[in-house]
């Protein structure tokens, strides 16, 4: 199992929408793309937010391949959309991580 994890931070202007378009618009077209088969999302708590809230949006993948296909794919074209949307609004950080037990 392999976990592609989200880290975003987003300004207060925009958190509340954002969080809504998150959950109703950009998750399930992820997951649409089937190279995932589930995602949780977390808000990150014990850290500074008095410029906006910080979350991570974790996508599991059966294996490797499935998340190359996503990268090679519809990584660039998720992330464009990302930034039509919100502008310079938000800051991110990706990472891949593989379950050892």
């Amino acid at each position: 199992m392999f976990l592609y994890n989200v880290t975003i931070k987003v300004t207060n202007a925009i958190s509340l929408q954002w969080l809504e378009w998150l959950k109703n618009e950009h998750v399930p077209e992820v997951l649409a793309t089937g190279c995932f088969s589930n995602a949780r999302i977390l808000r990150i708590l014990d850290i500074d937010d008095s410029e906006g809230p910080s979350f991570a949006i974790q996508y599991m993948a059966e294996n490797r391949a499935a998340y190359d296909r996503y990268i090679e794919l519809h990584a660039n074209g998720m992330r464009q959309k990302s930034f039509n949307k919100w502008g310079d609004q938000f800051i991110a950080f990706r990472s891949i991580m593989e379950a050892v037990n």
